[in-house]
């Protein structure tokens, strides 16, 4: 994979010219880390940007508040996933090849050691990204209705209701997942089939590992992020979804999401 690869060699680059060259080089617009829609860009684990050649406005600040336009958390989401060691994300972000139009984009990050990590990205500009405030406002509602339900219904009453698909649960292709913090699934009403087994390994299609990023957000208290899931609106079809999560107890996490 091109993107990995370009990655690997960032790292590379640190390791045998030392982190002060390589900050430059990767700051750097018209240096040997931009090519066209691929750049390097870098972070300390307080969430410090110490290297971005297309936004150098973010460079030497703190940006854990950093949201992007369907306000979620990318510094956050990325401190967590380097935290783990790395891995593949969706955020959306400006592309500098199309106007700084924002779009959604497939980020692959590396912990360095422990006072960096580098990422890169490469955007999907044929997946629409965009979600409402409306249908957010909305997503956020229905988990916090769920959220309340299952402090005053209790953990088992409360699951019994999200796995029902004719329950009050499921609304117009909307519906209630619900895992431990170990991976086990405990509500999926569209997908039975998956109740009471442990899903922390699983994949989207991209190599996005969605439920350990489920996990990060809901250990942060609640979170969105992206991940490309079937829709049951759409005979299971893989689309794009935005989900919303939240701890319950510190021993299970709920949520829902919305499809583009």
């Amino acid at each position: 994979n091109k993107l990995i690869m370009f990655v690997d060699e960032a790292n590379a680059y640190v390791k045998n010219n030392g982190k002060e060259k390589a900050l430059l080089e990767f700051n750097n617009r018209s240096g040997s880390f931009v090519r066209g829609e691929l750049y390097i860009f870098a972070y300390d684990f307080n969430g410090t940007n110490i290297a971005h050649p297309i936004r150098p406005d973010l460079v030497g600040h703190d940006q854990r508040g950093l949201l992007d336009i369907n306000d979620v958390a990318v510094v956050k989401n990325e401190l967590a996933l380097a935290k783990r060691g790395g891995g593949i994300m969706y955020l959306v972000f400006q592309n500098p090849i199309h106007e700084n139009r924002e779009e959604l984009k497939l980020i692959y990050l590396q912990k360095v050691d422990d006072n960096l990590w580098l990422g890169s990205g490469t955007y999907l500009s044929n997946i629409s990204a965009s979600f409402s405030e409306e249908e957010r406002d909305e997503l956020m509602a229905f988990v916090e209705e769920a959220l309340q339900f299952a402090h005053k219904s209790g953990k088992e009453k409360s699951l019994e209701v999200f796995n029902d698909p004719k329950g009050n649960f499921t609304r117009d292709g909307r519906y209630i997942f619900a895992y431990d913090y170990d991976g086990r699934t405990l509500a999926l009403p569209y997908q039975p089939e998956l109740i009471d087994t442990n899903r922390i390994n699983a994949k989207d299609p991209n190599g996005v590992d969605f439920i350990s990023q489920a996990i990060d957000a809901a250990r942060m208290g609640d979170g969105f992020f992206y991940y490309i899931y079937p829709d049951p609106s759409k005979n299971m079809t893989q689309v794009l979804k935005l989900s919303y999560v939240v701890d319950v107890d510190d021993t299970w996490y709920l949520g829902s999401g919305i499809y583009t």
